[in-house]
């Protein structure tokens, strides 16, 4: 069995989180995009209420056969303390069921807590095991060192012994 990670990134903070995990890891990755758009102070604002009332949103691919994965990662950023649409789109759309997850979720302020508890709720309501889960403070760090502290949350929280 296999290891995937899954993601949304809008930014590209959270990108390079994964692609270090998946890198480091030797894991699967898709990444997964928002087709509404989300850049501008408006929309900013827009998402932010989307992700605090948990809207559901068009997103690609539209779904995702987990069949050949046993571990599922599932990152994204934290807007105003929650999940982004795009990430609990995709949950909803898949069968967790008897899967091992890892959460993760990256913050330029704070209140990434409360974006894992979230995550671990929805989730678990979708028959999967949270295993792990880590927050990854991104602000005002330039890419080498996000990926130097993503490397170490590697070391930190043992990661490499899921991979199977």
């Amino acid at each position: 069995m296999k290891t995937l990670i899954i993601y949304y990134s809008n930014g590209g903070k959270t990108d390079l989180v994964a692609r270090t995990l998946a890198k480091n890891l030797h894991t699967d990755l898709l990444r997964v995009i928002d087709l509404k758009p989300r850049d501008g102070f408006k929309n900013r604002l827009f998402s932010s209420i989307n992700a605090f009332r948990e809207t559901k949103t068009e997103i690609s691919p539209k779904s995702v056969d987990l069949t050949p994965y046993d571990t599922i990662y599932f990152g994204t950023p934290t807007w105003n303390g929650n999940p982004t649409p795009a990430i609990l789109t995709i949950i909803d759309k898949c069968d967790l069921k008897g899967k091992d997850v890892i959460l993760f979720a990256t913050m330029d302020a704070n209140r990434g807590d409360s974006n894992i508890k979230r995550l671990e709720e929805k989730v678990k309501m979708r028959g999967a095991r949270v295993i792990e889960s880590f927050v990854i403070s991104t602000k005002n760090k330039d890419p080498e060192k996000l990926a130097f502290d993503t490397e170490t949350i590697i070391e930190m929280k043992d990661l490499k012994m899921y991979k199977r």
